[in-house]
């Protein structure tokens, strides 16, 4: 799989036109497991092939058992891994059990301090709320966990039961009952109040920063900057099409081996375009700016415009200094605003 990715990269060296690397992200599943040859080895191609800048925040996607003090020295030492992403989940033993964690609590715990004491401190980590074991007293002392860790990111989540996984399957069966979306409310409540008298800004609805530490590889994403993913499954994006590779290993291995990339492509449409920014933007606090709405054209202007005046006057959005940005009520509709905005 290593050389795989490898030949990718050199194969799709010329996707981005040259343009300096800001970001690289490991994720989209487990990538902390990988030896520490093994993304030195990545780290190398990607070096010799792309203009990586001085300053890049390299992110590293990781589950808290496989942070142990080894890797992380090794980390540290041979590669430019500079921040991660932590998948704690929940500080609860109970919650970690129902969500049927490889991690435990301890570990959770532990993770975050040898992070920290190997010189790591530009961290996020993962938290879920609206869980069935969850308490609102629980949810309290997971965002105090976080924050007396002083723990500069946080992107926190709702649990939602999505159709085709066990979850939705106990529910069906009526093994499991369904999610209180009263205590999720609640909880997203507490969430934003906490977030914001510990310093964070509510930048993103899942995400919190502390002043100058958004994620800036999502944020780029969330403002449309052309990207370049490797890997099965992985998506690029070049502001005027979408391409994704296919998502059997073995196959994925296999064309790679004999110097193919095996993607999708699909040229984006004017409106869908449109509709990509709009859901993106409206999630951010920096919102849909004039300057960029601009760019679709007079005709898609209007049609924002008029739709957006309605949720204007209910106090989901506001309009102030050029952009239109989500109000917090209007946090809890974002992605019905968002869809009532859409071009069809």
């Amino acid at each position: 799989m290593v050389d795989a990715l490898i030949q990718e990269l050199v194969l799709q060296k010329d996707y981005l036109s040259g343009a300096s690397i800001e970001t690289v992200y490991f994720g989209g599943g487990t990538p902390s497991v990988l030896e520490i040859e093994d993304l030195e080895r990545i780290f190398i191609t990607i070096n010799t092939h792309y203009p990586l800048k001085s300053d890049a925040e390299i992110t590293l996607e990781a589950n808290p058992d496989d942070l142990t003090p080894e890797k992380l020295q090794q980390l540290r030492s041979h590669t430019p891994v500079n921040r991660f992403s932590i998948g704690i989940q929940s500080f609860s033993e109970a919650d970690l059990t129902w969500m049927n964690r490889a991690h435990n609590s301890n570990q959770a715990h532990q993770c975050i301090e040898n992070a920290l004491q190997y010189g790591f401190d530009n961290l996020s980590v993962d938290l879920i709320y609206g869980v069935p074991t969850t308490s609102d007293e629980q949810w309290a002392k997971n965002l105090q966990l976080a924050t007396d860790y002083g723990i500069s990111h946080l992107s926190c989540y709702c649990l939602t039961v999505e159709e085709g996984t066990a979850l939705h399957h106990a529910v069906a069966k009526g093994k499991q009952g369904q999610m209180d979306e009263e205590k999720s409310v609640r909880q997203f409540e507490y969430l934003m109040d906490t977030a914001q008298i510990n310093g964070y800004e509510h930048y993103e609805i899942s995400n919190f920063a502390k002043p100058g530490l958004y994620a800036r590889h999502n944020s780029n994403y969330w403002k449309g900057v052309p990207y370049l993913g490797i890997g099965p499954s992985a998506h690029a994006f070049n502001s005027h099409s979408r391409q994704w590779n296919i998502a059997n290993n073995a196959l994925y291995m296999a064309s790679l081996k004999a110097g193919v990339v095996p993607f999708e492509i699909e040229t984006l449409t004017a409106a869908q375009q449109y509709n990509e920014y709009i859901m993106t933007a409206l999630r951010t606090n920096w919102g849909v700016t004039e300057t960029q709405l601009a760019t679709f054209g007079t005709g898609f202007e209007t049609y924002f415009k008029a739709g957006v005046s309605d949720f204007i006057k209910k106090g989901l959005i506001i309009h102030s200094d050029r952009s239109w940005r989500i109000t917090r009520a209007g946090k809890f509709l974002a992605d019905g605003i968002a869809a009532e905005l859409f071009w069809v």
